[in-house]
């Protein structure tokens, strides 16, 4: 397992890597999970006197600015406000938590729609693989309605002091001086609260912000931090017949081929009473509704006769923005880019972002007594978070180019999995954020048994279909 100082383990090579994609996630590459919320001040920050509490604002209700807002709340000298345009939002997402996200940030089981035990991997060519008998009693996916999940943790941040605003953030005025002693950021938003569906204006004043508002971020925009290539992730909700939800008790599917996505993957995830049916793409944003089309039809039967209940659609980014910190603003979750490759999860780095960004301006703030500089929160946030999380996206991007790039390389994907040392690392990296033991024996198989794979699925694979978009491919956000 990594130690301490973040580094990865010389002994955990690339080949392992290539075992690690069977599943919704592989995010092994890093230490364990910091279960406590608790913050250490460091004892060198020097100290300016300030006579009234330090603002910040968290914009952004999801799990990364209700994480960072509970954190911030904590201290009884700041003031922080939590702004969320809408109360109920129902984020497109297909809401796989991990096991480590259950326990480190004390969610209840209520909170957990369905506890996912087994998978069903299919291939371009319709082959179907079973994954999960590695699994524990007690080990499972956690599958969750973002709207229940991210209601949840936010009512939690407001119960520990932190001003809820429902409200939409249309503009964000920057001072021109952002160092430690320059002006206040001036928030100004559309305040939903009162009576009228068209809200009235408003304005908030604070010293530090947290841009927790997802991949069309108004903060990012207002700090220019830079753009991002973005993936459309496109999903309806279907109710069904409850004979056939059954199938779908404890059971996820995924589904991979040209067909229902050229660069990701389709999906049927169990939520409470009725299935979420997706797919994603970066490279051919215009045909999502097409690729949409082919998964409900490659789910076929299982779905047959149900009524889609809910139709949405979001970006999601592909990368970390250029710029996450800017002055005294630092971005977290969406709004700064952190969705990984191949898998597409970022509900638990969203929120484990927004609490390391929290924490780490609560050391900084020393008690409510100073304002940090940019470089300090840069120093105390995103150096710890790219040291401990960076080679897992970098990993994770190679694998994506790797096995979602053709019809024959998502045939070894799949092929792969019926490995059960590839399903036990992939489970158990996911499950607990870090890579569990170390088989060089089996680490060799491995190589081997992929590059067989990949010979075999290029061989009697079809062709993947051609397409262009050369001038809607190139838009960022």
């Amino acid at each position: 397992a990594r130690q301490p100082g973040g580094r990865c383990p010389r002994s955990a090579p690339l080949i392992r890597m290539f075992a690690l994609t069977a599943l919704l996630a592989v995010e092994g590459y890093t230490h364990g999970p910091m279960r406590s919320s608790r913050v250490a001040r460091p004892a060198h920050a020097s100290v300016a006197n300030i006579d009234a509490k330090i603002r910040v604002a968290v914009v952004g209700g999801g799990p990364a600015g209700a994480c960072a807002a509970e954190i911030l709340a904590e201290e009884p000298n700041v003031e922080t406000f939590l702004v969320e345009r809408k109360l109920d939002n129902a984020k497109p997402c297909g809401g796989a938590i991990p096991l480590c996200m259950v326990d480190e940030f004390q969610l209840p089981s209520e909170i957990i729609d369905r506890k996912v035990r087994k998978m069903k991997m299919i291939s371009p060519s319709n082959r179907e693989v079973d994954i999960g008998q590695t699994l524990g009693p007690d080990e499972y996916i956690g599958m969750t309605r973002r709207e229940i999940l991210d209601g949840y943790l936010r009512d939690r941040a407001v119960s520990k002091g932190a001003t809820c605003i429902n409200g939409l953030v249309t503009k964000v005025d920057v001072p021109e001086d952002t160092s430690p002693n320059g002006g206040k950021y001036t928030i100004h938003y559309t305040n939903y609260a009162g009576e009228g569906a068209a809200g009235a204006p408003g304005s908030l004043e604070v010293d530090l912000i947290i841009g927790a508002d997802g991949a069309n971020s108004r903060v990012a925009k207002a700090i220019d931090a830079g753009e991002y290539n973005y993936a459309i992730a496109f999903q309806e909700r279907i109710k069904i017949p409850d004979e056939k939800m059954a199938f779908y008790e404890d059971l996820a599917e995924m589904y991979v081929g040209d067909d229902v996505s050229p660069d990701f993957y389709g999906w049927v995830f169990p939520k409470y009473d009725h299935v979420g049916v997706g797919t994603g793409t970066v490279v051919n944003r215009p045909a999502i509704k097409e690729y949409q089309d082919a998964i409900r039809s490659r789910a076929g039967d299982k779905i047959a006769g149900g009524k889609i209940i809910k139709v949405e659609a979001h970006p999601i980014p592909e990368h970390p923005r250029p710029n996450r910190v800017r002055g005294r603003v630092a971005l977290v979750g969406d709004a700064a880019g952190y969705v990984t490759k191949c898998s597409g999860e970022g509900i638990y780095f969203a929120a484990k972002s927004g609490r390391m960004a929290a924490q780490a301006l609560v050391r900084l703030m020393q008690g409510g007594t100073r304002v940090p500089s940019e470089q300090e929160i840069i120093n105390e946030y995103i150096k710890p978070y790219d040291k401990a999380y960076g080679p897992t996206y970098a990993v994770l991007d190679i694998l994506q180019k790797v096995f979602y790039s053709s019809n024959g390389a998502r045939e070894a994907f799949v092929e792969m999995c019926e490995s059960e040392y590839v399903q036990k690392v992939t489970f158990d990296s996911y499950l607990y954020k870090k890579v569990q033991g170390n088989n060089p024996v089996e680490d060799i198989k491995l190589l081997f048994n992929t590059v067989g794979s990949l010979i075999r699925g290029r061989a009697t694979a079809t062709p993947d279909k051609p397409f262009s978009n050369p001038v809607e491919s190139l838009k960022r956000l």
